[in-house]
């Protein structure tokens, strides 16, 4: 049974530690790494660029959405790259700093699950920021960069699919409900861990519930198609 809790805490039975860490310890570091990785979320690079350089929310415009596809449809320009790294960023930032205190404490084995509670914890941070009325982006761009930190297998089924999926129909939702839908079997798949899975569940989720408007629009024939061109205001 000790052995079992283990490998469902480390990601499975190779990274098993010598022994459990304290549980106080553990769970100060889990809100320490959720904190850090939330707030780091919040710096939502659509909105801080259209509302602090543009002086023009992109959440009043378009579909609504503080994302880049939202973003570009609206502006348009360079400045589409800033919100590109902006998103990418962060994730990367935060799941950095969250093997960084792992390891700083001495719990390597805690690596894994620490990437993904800091992923799960800096997309909602992207959704539901705090410091901008809890109304953020869909996560595409920070899930997909997220994906990536976890391996590389399970970056290539979800960035793959995406790709194929945006390429091929113009339909950037469409590949962002597949990446969503197949972070949680990539997970399994890769680490038969029931925890991990969990948690990319819920990232999966977070994903396909901030598309449901999307999916509705996929549904019904209705979703608009991506574009590299600026939408005019008003157009469909």
């Amino acid at each position: 049974m000790l052995d079992s809790f283990r490998a469902l805490v480390n990601g499975g039975p190779d990274w098993a530690m010598n022994a459990l860490p304290n549980p106080i310890l553990l769970a100060v570091l889990a809100v320490v790494i959720a904190v850090f990785s939330y707030f780091l979320g919040c710096s939502n690079g659509a909105i801080i660029v259209s509302k602090y350089i543009l002086h023009n929310d992109v959440r009043n415009h378009g579909s609504g959405n503080a994302g880049l596809t939202n973003f570009h449809r609206v502006f348009g320009g360079k400045l589409t790259l800033v919100v590109i790294l902006s998103d990418v960023v962060k994730a990367i930032v935060a799941i950095c700093l969250a093997l960084f205190a792992v390891w700083l404490v001495g719990w390597p084995g805690l690596s894994v699950g620490a990437k993904y509670w800091a992923g799960l914890w800096c997309l909602l941070g992207h959704m539901f920021p705090c410091m901008f009325g809890f109304k953020g982006g869909k996560g595409i761009l920070s899930g997909g960069a997220i994906a990536i930190m976890m391996d590389w297998r399970i970056a290539l089924v979800v960035w793959g699919g995406f790709l194929i999926l945006a390429i091929l129909t113009k339909y950037v939702s469409l590949g962002s409900c597949w990446a969503g839908a197949s972070f949680p079997f990539a997970t399994w798949f890769v680490y038969h861990n029931v925890a991990l899975t969990l948690l990319a569940a819920l990232i999966g989720g977070l994903i396909l519930w901030k598309h449901r408007g999307n999916i509705q629009r996929l549904i019904q024939g209705n979703e608009s198609k991506f574009s590299l061109h600026k939408k005019k205001e008003g157009s469909q």
